[in-house]
């Protein structure tokens, strides 16, 4: 084998092959005269978040006009519609319906609404009791927002997809390349794999619930810490699939970071409860009592971690407890729709968000996109990342066009915000 130290490398390896990952090849690669290859620990493509999330493709209402979150998501969730529609990929705008149960829900489903029209989503409308029921037949609620712009997918088919598109255009996507190693070199940067090594002219690294410690491999120092929450899911069983008819959403309580559990019709047919957020002792382990100790001291060590316990450690309770009794998971879930029965459910797929976690104990909301040496690192895409991908890819791409040289970051602005050392 050739030593990459001295061979010509790819101008880009793109770290990481989920639906982000994937998406930024392919912005990269549309370039006339780029040469790019994704490196992908696992065996596949999507194998971690992409590969274990709801498949919801979201509307943008809850994100603060203006924000990168809603600039994105606007600008992604049309140009994903579109690539579906260009290469087949089965996907349904069914829109989703928010439900008030309570009356001091009323004004923030109002708030929600507004928002919602100055991010420019079309049809929304106020629905009352009668109209929730024609919606939806076997929800409660006494006020409702129907948002016709949600739809669902499967993120798995597109990023296989992009994937696909990234290697006819003459990229390469490889997979069991899992970056141990990083020497970044005067006109180049090579990376340790298990499938030997790899040199590239630059690395931008989406590496999801690895995209710290990779970043630290890169000579990078984050402010940022992942701290991996695991969603726990339920499947509605098959025979009592008609209590949903698409997506049905909680108001959310703007105390919290999470949406609350909800209801979701996959483009499969499947209908899922949840989730349920709980702290992951491991970034890649799904299993009921999956604990990995590099993961959980690495959490624990993390200042940030203490003060966004004490901050949020009453919601942290309530999780649990749904965690270990379905009776209370179910329980949550008849708030909005009241027939649903402990029989009706049977444990899911769960999935982990690599969530940002700064130093002050705040659970970073929007992106963050550090530079380093040779490097870009996307350290928090949170939802709305997967339906806000191609939009991502474009702006990573776009800030790896005019930030790029052989001296690291001098200049260069991202739509998306670039914090700088």
């Amino acid at each position: 084998m050739h030593d990459p130290g001295t061979t010509r490398p790819v101008d880009v390896v793109v770290i990481g092959g989920g639906v982000v990952g994937c998406a930024t090849a392919l912005a990269l690669q549309s370039r006339p005269g780029i040469s790019v290859e994704v490196l992908e620990a696992e065996d596949r493509v999507a194998a971690h978040q992409t590969g274990h999330n709801s498949g919801v493709i979201h509307s943008g209402l809850y994100y603060k006009p203006g924000s990168l979150k809603a600039q994105n998501c606007a600008a992604g969730r049309e140009a994903l519609y579109a690539f579906l529609a260009e290469r087949g990929i089965p996907h349904a705008r069914c829109g989703k319906l928010v439900v008030a149960t309570r009356p001091d829900e009323v004004p923030r489903l109002d708030e929600l609404m507004a928002r919602g029209l100055a991010n420019g989503l079309q049809g929304l409308r106020r629905v009352g009791p009668r109209e929730l029921r024609e919606r939806e037949p076997h929800v409660a609620g006494i006020a409702g927002l129907v948002v016709p712009d949600t739809g669902v997918v499967d993120y798995v088919q597109v990023t296989r997809a992009y994937a696909a598109a990234v290697v006819a255009a003459g990229g390469a996507v490889t997979t069991g390349a899992r970056v141990t190693g990083v020497r970044v070199l005067p006109d180049r940067v090579v990376l340790e794999t298990p499938r030997g090594p790899r040199a590239a002219r630059y690395v931008v690294n989406c590496g999801g619930l690895q995209s710290d410690r990779v970043a630290r491999l890169c000579g990078v120092a984050p402010d940022v810490r992942i701290v991996p929450f695991k969603g726990e899911y339920y499947d509605v069983t098959p025979s009592r699939h008609d209590l949903v008819r698409a997506l049905i959403y909680p108001v959310p309580d703007p105390r919290f970071p999470f949406l609350g559990v909800h209801f979701t019709r996959s483009v499969h047919g499947e209908v899922h409860a949840g989730p349920n957020a709980v702290l992951a002792w491991h970034r890649e382990g799904y299993r009921p009592w999956s604990f990995r100790w590099e993961d959980a001291r690495d959490t624990l060590a993390w200042p940030g971690f203490v003060r966004m316990a004490w901050r949020f450690w009453r919601m942290g309770l309530s999780e649990v407890a749904r965690s270990f009794s379905r009776r209370l998971f179910v329980r949550a879930l008849q708030r909005l729709v009241p027939d649903i029965t402990l029989a009706d459910v049977t444990p899911g797929v769960p999935g982990i968000r690599a969530q940002a976690l700064g130093r002050d104990g705040a659970l970073v909301d929007d992106f963050v996109i550090v530079p380093g040496p040779r490097s870009i690192h996307v350290l928090n895409a949170p939802s709305p990342a997967a339906t806000a991908s191609l939009a991502i890819g474009r702006s990573v791409a776009d800030l790896a066009f005019t930030t790029f040289d052989l001296d690291g970051f001098p200049q260069g602005v991202s739509d998306l915000g670039v914090q700088r050392k």
